[in-house]
Parts: structure tokens; sequence; C-alpha cells
């Protein structure tokens, strides 16, 4: 239930998730009911010990792309520019492998991850002022992930262009223009983004596997795009000041859609103009996260009800002690449930298209109503008689005609996979003209080395590792299986058996 905030219980339960998750260390803040509350747990550096505090410095990735993001609509707001203008008129040296993207792509291709732009380019240009200068210089190879403005993938090199405009724009590095146009007007005192600046302060080290990370940081080039460095109280001021007129006449321009996030279960279902954009139980959602080395950092607004969260944090499972943090948090502060992480369902998804179910008397025996069901269903598949289709399909005669299983389904589903490699090898050995790859060798070992593990997973454990993601059917099929048909159909109705 939503309810007033109990300091003592949020303190002990952070505490119990950083070691339930085994993150070192985190930092907590967030605005409720006009008031900023903030807790700290674990330590900075584990080889150090130094406690983590609500003062501590953590990197904040990605979330930076949403303070560069508000740099850009500052300079739109001032007429300096518009979201249509394109960057190469900004930037007339910028260039990208197509000559069409390069004349073509704008501003708000950059802000809302559309520019189909080759997004995964970690250039260190030096630790000169003019580094995102020459890492612009740098994008001339970048090719396309996707044609451009068709849909969304996620991009930091376009993040690091839009740092590349506000520099050309402002005429200051981006550093500097930072703290001109957002951290200074927000009075934000623990909120930097050069690591001279942030050895200040108690700095958070990144984690790996529960050791200190082997670097402290990204490379300066990558300012504009998760550079910052800041404690969580000011990432709630920063993200507070969205929700007023405190730093933008319009923030609510940055919440207007501009695509679909073509996977909308895990980040959200749309981009805006730097924020990712959900709903949750009817409520609009904006957010962002980010990942450094070892370092981990997530922002929600809930603009309705001026709630604002951001947890930081130095390693650990982050993905999922963040999900079980904001689950607690919002509902005891809002009543508001977090939708659940999605994940495979419970039990194995019966497709009634290829299987028929097998039915169990009361006495535990197959029940035989379905055996000429699948015996037809079989032979029309590719079997070449009643007998051997019933055989591929795990039953036999008996005494008295009865028909029951040859195995546990898990062994049955091994040995019919296992018979079908013996006969591809077979097939290959006495048949290398149409067995063999068209450069001349036979097919990739990684073909059967899947199946083969498939094997021995169900063989020794008695159980199908298809409930567990596996796949026969996403196997390259060999040239014989595909010229005869028999033996690829064999292998998958094993695994349709099982999924019943």
């Amino acid at each position: 239930m939503a309810g007033a905030v109990d300091p003592g219980r949020r303190h002990a339960r952070l505490a119990e998730l950083i070691t339930e998750y085994e993150v070192p260390g985190a930092s907590l803040a967030f605005l409720h009911e006009g008031e900023v509350h903030e807790f700290a747990a674990g330590v900075l550096n584990v080889e150090t010990g130094v406690e983590t505090t609500t003062d501590s410095l953590f990197q904040i990735g990605s979330v930076t792309k949403v303070w560069t993001a508000t740099q850009i609509m500052l300079l739109v707001e001032r007429g300096e520019l518009t979201l249509d203008t394109p960057v190469a008129e900004v930037l007339p040296e910028f260039r990208v492998a197509d000559p069409e993207v390069t004349k073509a792509v704008t501003v708000r291709h950059l802000l809302s991850h559309t520019s189909g732009i080759d997004g995964d380019l970690f250039l260190d240009t030096g630790r000169g002022d003019d580094c995102i200068e020459r890492y612009v210089e740098a994008c001339a190879g970048l090719a396309q992930n996707h044609p451009l403005g068709v849909t969304q993938s996620y991009c930091n090199s376009g993040f690091i262009v839009a740092g590349r405009i506000v520099e050309r724009l402002t005429g200051k590095g981006w550093d500097t223009a930072l703290r001109e146009q957002i951290v200074e007007p927000l009075g934000l005192t623990h909120t930097w983004t050069l690591p001279e600046d942030v050895l200040r302060f108690r700095g958070a080290m990144g984690h790996l596997d529960g050791a200190p990370a082997p670097a402290w940081g990204l490379m300066r080039s990558c300012g504009p795009a998760g550079l910052i460095c800041a404690r969580p109280a000011d990432v709630v001021a920063f993200a507070r000041a969205h929700l007023g007129t405190g730093l933008l006449a319009d923030p609510r321009a940055m919440w207007e859609p501009q695509v679909d996030i073509p996977n909308p279960h895990t980040l959200g279902k749309q981009w805006g103009l730097g924020w990712i954009l959900d709903e949750w139980q009817g409520r609009r959602i904006i957010s962002h996260g980010g990942n450094t080395i070892g370092q981990a950092a997530m922002l929600w607004v809930v603009p309705d009800t001026e709630t604002v969260v951001c947890v930081l944090a130095n390693g650990g499972h982050t993905a999922a002690f963040q999900h079980a943090l904001a689950t607690e948090l919002f509902d005891e502060l809002i009543g508001l449930a977090v939708p659940p992480v999605l994940r495979p369902p419970g039990r194995a998804v019966r497709d009634r298209r290829r299987a028929v179910r097998r039915r169990v008397r009361a006495d535990g025996q197959p029940d035989d109503a379905d055996g000429p069901r699948r015996r037809a269903l079989a032979v029309r598949r590719g079997h070449r008689s009643p007998r051997r289709a019933a055989a591929a399909h795990g039953v036999r005669s008996g005494a008295g005609g009865r028909r029951h299983l040859r195995r546990p389904p898990g062994r049955r589903a091994a040995v019919v996979v296992g018979r079908v490699l013996r006969t591809r090898r077979r097939l290959a050995v006495h048949a290398p003209g149409r067995a063999r790859h068209p450069q001349g060798r036979l097919r990739s070992r990684r073909a059967w080395e899947p199946a083969a593990a498939f094997r021995r997973g169900g063989a020794a454990a008695g159980r199908c590792p298809v409930r567990e993601g596996f796949d026969v059917r996403a196997f390259p099929a060999s040239p014989v299986a595909q010229a005869g048909g028999v033996i690829g159909r064999a292998a998958r109705m094993a695994i349709d058996d099982l999924r019943e």
C-alpha cells in the first residue's frame, strides 16, 4: 500500500537487497510528495572497504544521454537549430559510410536512435578537448544497421555526434557546456565528467565477478553518451527539473513518442527525445538506464505523481537488483505495480498444429485412443510405413496389440536425435557427392556439436533441454536431410512429443 516513507525500514531493505543480489555498494535517492529521501549501503570498493554514502559519486552511464538531449533542446528553444535540422548543416565535416544518410540524417534521428547508424564505435581519441571532434571524424566509416528512420536501434555514436553539435553551437567543449547549461543553473554540487574532478569525492569503483574492474571508466570521447558521474540526489534534481519549467520552457516535448521500440518488453514501449517512454497500469513512465564498466544506473519518473527514483550500483546482478528495488519501492510509495520481467513460460508450450496429445489412463498407462491418429499423422509427415511411423513416434506393439511408450520422453528424444545424427554421418560417408558442402567439405562440425550436447544431456538427465530454450529445429539441416526430408522430420517429431 502507498504510504509514508519509513527511513529505517528502507535503509534495512536496501542493505538486504544488495546482499541478495551480490551488489558491493548502492546509493538510492527518490522524490516523494515533494521531499527527497537518500539512502546508501555497502562499499565503494571491495578491496579498500570504503563505505558507500549518499554523497558518493557513481557513473550514471547512458542516463547521460538524457542530459545531452536536454542540452540540444535548450539550443532548440533558443532558436539555434530545430529538431529537423540536418546534422551536416551544423557539422559540414560530418560523414558516415552512406552518402545519402550523411545528407539526410537530422538531429531528431540522433536523439531518438532512429538514424540506423552503427552505434558501437568506442574509440579512444585522446584526453584533449578535441576528443569529440576527432571522434566525429572517425565516424566516416560507420555503416547502417537499418535504413534511416524506419525503426529504432540503440546508437551511442549518434549521441556523441549530438555532443559535437553542442560544442559547435556553444563554442565550448561538451564538459564545459554541460556545466553552464545544466549543472550550475540547477545548483548540482556532485555532478562531474572528468576523473580528476571525481577524485575530489568518494568515487565508486565498478566490479566484475565480485572483483574490482580492470579499468575505472570509459574514454573521454564517449562523454555525451555516458560519462557523467553523480550522486543519486543530483540525478533526481535533474529529473525533477523536467517536471516543471526550471530548465526547459517545454520539457514535455521530450516525452513525445518518436518511434516504437521493436522489443517493447525490456526497456519500454517507445522512445522520445532522449527519454524511454512506457506505461505501467495506465500511468506514463519516463526513464533511462545506464551501464559502464561494472557500474549501473537507473532513473524512473512518474509525472502524474511527480515521483522520481534513481538508484546507482557498482556491480553484482544489477538488473535484477534494480527491478526488485523498483517493485518494492513504487508499490510502497504510490501503490504502482512494476511489470514483471519477461521470462519463458513455466511449462513447455504445445503446438496443436504439429502434435497430437498422448493421453494417460487412470492406471498410469498410455491411452490407446490416439494411436491411429498419431500413426496417420506420422505417415503424412513423410514416414515410409505405419510401422516406421509408430516407431519414430515412440510407440510399439505389445501383447494383444496394446501399444506403450518405449522410453521416458527425455531418453526417447535423445535416442531419436542420436539416430538422426548417426544416419546423417553414414549418408555423408557413403554419398559424399550429395552430403558435402558446396565448397567441397562436410558441413561444419558446429551443426553436430549442439545436437550431441542435446543427446548427452537428455540421456544423462532423463529429460530434454528443450524446456530450457534448446531447439533442434534451429540447427542447420544437412543437404541429405533437406533432399530426403525423412531425417529432419523425425527429429522434429521427437521434439514435438516432448512439448506436449
